[in-house]
């Protein structure tokens, strides 16, 4: 089951947090997350899996930055989200995607106790003007059912920002 967004609004506080929130921008079944204006693309021309990639911080400015395509940006949201009883789920919001920005390639699966900032996977079909502030992404949140244990450890836990592949880690660990 989906929360609705009145559900989602008597959570907070409770199993859901958003900081900061602002009742505008919850919707029917889903709350709005903003984009920071901050940005990072991988400096090599080819990325390795084994290994920490390097990184570039961009700042979009107020008169918008436009992004090129072929190239991957990872951005944030504004909003620090946190669930203890929910699975949380982004998706973009149509009119981003009628404009051919893609904000979440892959990952836009939460796990029930996650705590941070959402890193936004960032690509576009044709060059586009993006502007922080917008809203860029929805979240919402599904009901888990069963015994569970929460998202604690990770390696995204508990973040302060954009975060760049980690995958390496996993490697770290065999």
């Amino acid at each position: 089951m989906i929360l609705s967004g009145r559900e989602i609004k008597r959570e907070i506080g409770k199993g859901i947090n958003i900081e900061p929130f602002n009742e505008s921008q919850l919707n029917p079944n889903s709350y709005n997350l903003k984009l920071h204006n901050e940005l990072m693309v991988y400096t090599n021309p080819v990325l390795d899996m084994k290994t920490p990639n390097p990184v570039e911080r961009l700042t979009i400015p107020e008169e918008g930055l436009l992004l090129e395509t072929g190239k991957l940006y990872l951005g944030r949201t504004v909003e620090k989200t946190e669930t203890s009883k929910f699975v949380p789920m982004l998706e973009g919001r149509s009119s981003i995607g009628r404009l051919g920005l893609f904000i979440h390639v892959t990952a836009g699966f939460g796990d029930v106790g996650f705590n941070g900032f959402w890193t936004l996977e960032i690509f576009c079909v044709q060059p586009i003007r993006i502007y922080a502030g917008v809203d860029i992404c929805q979240i919402f949140y599904h009901t888990i059912e069963g015994d569970y244990d929460t998202y604690q450890n990770g390696k995204y836990q508990n973040n302060n920002g954009i975060q760049a592949s980690m995958l390496y880690k996993d490697f770290e660990k065999k």
